[in-house]
């Protein structure tokens, strides 16, 4: 868990997308160099301040590659793979590395091809995670992905009567949100019955209870407060950061319904200084209906179990209590196979004013003032959630 103490400010100053949704041309490195340039430009740094450097999801040696593509030399480096919450681990580790002192900018960058890659034979679904160490275990038996999910979903509907109407709902504010996004790869609304009636994928998931498979990637910069008076647009501050790991094999997970968030979350609120009840928008990893709804309960949004009846009646979307995933989420905006890095784009845009059409305004028009960032990796395996203000 990130627990370095801070001696200086650290904030965001630059945040990015490449092309994303159908990507049809472009290479992994090309959309890391698009968002890596689209950050840049939007902090208003020079390249010669970066000097650490974080990315994952292209192989072992990714951030070799990566950084030499981008015409890099960083002294600082992170190559954290966990999954869909690698960025914000990440995030964490970084604004600890600039607090004390070991990098001063540090670049976040992803980029996937993933839906272009499947469609063009180039690799299929990766719907197992392979076959290595414990997992071994499980693999005979079909064990995937998605069959975790879908078993943790029926274990907390077992356990606390969620429904399957309610999960559908969290599907349907997901694209109520996207309609307002025009990078959203689908912006037609659906209806809890549209969520119902589609395909089964796994029980009880149907097609539209999970992500969708796009292309694209984006860009994070934090620099150390010295650096922000030289920004163009307004810094967002990292204020509180939590990581925490628990488990590979189903048969290692304590609590089908508790997920490693209850322990990131509760770290990253306490450093902070702030509670749940503070926080004006939530950007939250949802490769299925079901992690939004678990995540809200574990970040303390509400009590366990009550995630479900909490994110009903539109109190997820824009104009909602607690609007989460502004963009439309991984359900609806993207999802190039490791989304945690667009949870911190989204944001920062989110408490810059920046988002447009989308952008949550609370009474006379005020801003957000605190977002957080909460993503997921495996099937509940790790968590990272970071804590973001404009003060």
């Amino acid at each position: 868990m990130s627990a370095t103490k801070r001696t200086r400010k650290v904030a965001v100053v630059g945040v990015s997308l490449s092309d994303c949704g159908r990507v049809e041309e472009a290479t992994p490195y090309a959309l890391h160099a698009q968002a890596a340039r689209r950050a840049l430009a939007d902090s208003g740094l020079d390249r010669s301040v970066v000097d650490g450097f974080a990315s994952a999801g292209l192989g072992t040696l990714a951030p070799l590659e990566v950084a030499e593509y981008l015409g890099l030399r960083p002294t600082w480096t992170d190559s954290t793979a966990v999954g869909g919450a690698t960025w914000e681990v990440m995030a964490a580790h970084a604004a600890d590395a600039i607090a004390a002192g070991h990098a001063r900018a540090v670049l976040l960058v992803y980029g996937s091809t993933a839906r272009a890659d499947i469609r063009a034979g180039r690799r299929t679904a990766n719907l197992s995670f392979g076959a290595r160490g414990p997992l071994q275990f499980e693999v005979p038996y079909g064990h995937t992905l998605i069959a975790k999910y879908a078993m943790a979903a029926r274990r907390h509907m077992h356990e606390y009567g969620t429904t399957l109407e309610q999960l559908a709902d969290i599907a349907v504010q997901a694209r109520a949100n996207a309609a307002h996004n025009p990078d959203a790869m689908f912006r037609d609304p659906i209806t809890v019955d549209d969520v119902l009636s589609g395909p089964m994928i796994a029980d009880p998931f149907t097609k539209l209870h999970c992500c969708i498979r796009s292309d694209g990637g984006c860009a994070v910069l934090l620099v150390g407060e010295e650096y922000v008076p030289d920004t163009v647009p307004p810094p967002v501050w990292v204020l509180g950061s939590g990581t925490a790991l628990s488990h590979t094999t189903m048969s290692e997970w304590d609590d089908f319904t508790v997920s490693p968030a209850a322990v990131s979350g509760r770290a990253a609120f306490r450093r902070a200084g702030v509670r749940p009840s503070e926080i004006d928008v939530a950007q939250l990893y949802d490769a299925f209906t079901y992690m939004t709804l678990v995540t809200l309960e574990d970040l303390g949004f509400c009590a366990k179990g009550e995630g479900g009846a909490f994110a009903a009646k539109g109190r997820l979307t824009l104009g909602g209590e607690l609007p989460a995933n502004t963009d439309g989420g991984g359900l609806s905006a993207c999802h190039p196979g490791m989304r945690g890095l667009f949870l911190l784009v989204e944001a920062v845009r989110q408490l810059r004013g920046e988002a447009g059409d989308r952008q949550v305004r609370g009474a006379g028009g005020r801003l957000p003032e605190l977002a957080v960032a909460s993503g997921t990796g495996g099937w509940f395996c790790s968590s990272g959630t970071v804590v973001l203000g404009r003060g």
